[in-house]
């Protein structure tokens, strides 16, 4: 056999044998969410057939999860973030690549530093002052998804519009535009792969965050579906075939996205770094 195939082999079952290992928990989840509660105990490892398979877990869990309205919450606040962050982030980026003074070299390193910062560092005095200000809500969490996502938006779209010709920007000055318009008419749809990247990858932070919602979110019908299903999970601890169905319920809009969105996320990350 020659070298090369046999080396091809041993890299596709290595391959095989970590993908079972990652897939295995999935795997575990996905049968074990279809099966009654004595059938886990019996066998955790079995594919749910006979009088173990049930659908009453899927039905009971979105309503004990209050599903909708937990969903509600998280789009909401997902949206309005990704949004905001898509149209400050690209302002900024754009004023600190064509304005050259040093300030503005000093407040890019500003942005680039601050993504060293640890978030367990800074969160208790954060809550602190947002507590002062009376912004321990929904609209407080946008306001701080903002801050925590400019860092790593910013650095994408800084190294995106450096590789945009001034030229352009130029000729629509001379056509009449106001700096408004050039940014907007003429820069902002030359963004379209970064934009699309920066919101898949803060869309996707910002729904599965847990621990910022869990410091500033303090009441019920704002909960979102990772603190949701934090409590859920304590309520039914000892009752595994609820739980399971209510974390795939969960997952379930996420994986989703991600699969309808992935190919955004490649060409904005490859067309950001070669134009850098």
């Amino acid at each position: 056999m020659p070298k090369k195939k046999r080396s091809n082999i041993i890299i596709t079952i290595i391959g095989i044998l970590l993908a079972a290992i990652f897939l295995s928990p999935f795997y575990l989840v996905l049968t074990n969410s279809f099966k009654t509660q004595k059938g886990i105990f019996i066998d955790v490892l079995s594919l749910p057939f006979g009088s173990y398979f049930t659908l009453e877990n899927y039905k009971e869990a979105f309503i004990q999860l209050k599903f909708l309205h937990s969903f509600k919450n998280s789009l909401l606040i997902t949206i309005f973030s990704t949004l905001l962050l898509a149209i400050f982030a690209s302002m900024a980026a754009w004023m600190l690549v064509r304005t050259k003074t040093w300030y503005s070299q000093f407040i890019f390193f500003l942005f680039a530093a601050s993504m060293l910062i640890p978030f367990q560092s800074v969160m208790l005095p954060l809550i602190n002052i947002m507590g002062r200000l009376n912004m321990l809500r929904p609209t407080g969490l946008v306001f701080m998804y903002i801050g925590f996502g400019a860092s790593l938006s910013v650095m994408l779209y800084h190294g995106f519009i450096k590789g945009i010709p001034i030229a352009i920007e130029e000729a629509a000055i001379i056509d009449g535009c106001n700096i408004f318009q050039v940014f907007w008419k003429v820069v902002y749809p030359l963004l379209r792969p970064t934009t699309m990247t920066v919101v898949i990858l803060n869309a996707m932070w910002i729904w599965n965050d847990f621990l910022l919602p869990q410091l500033v979110i303090n009441k019920p019908e704002w909960h979102t579906i990772p603190l949701r299903m934090f409590y859920f999970f304590g309520q039914y601890s000892k009752k595994w075939n609820l739980a399971l169905a209510g974390l795939l319920i969960s997952m379930i809009p996420i994986i989703v996205f991600y699969l309808g969105a992935q190919k955004y996320i490649i060409q904005g990350v490859t067309e950001g770094s070669i134009k850098s």
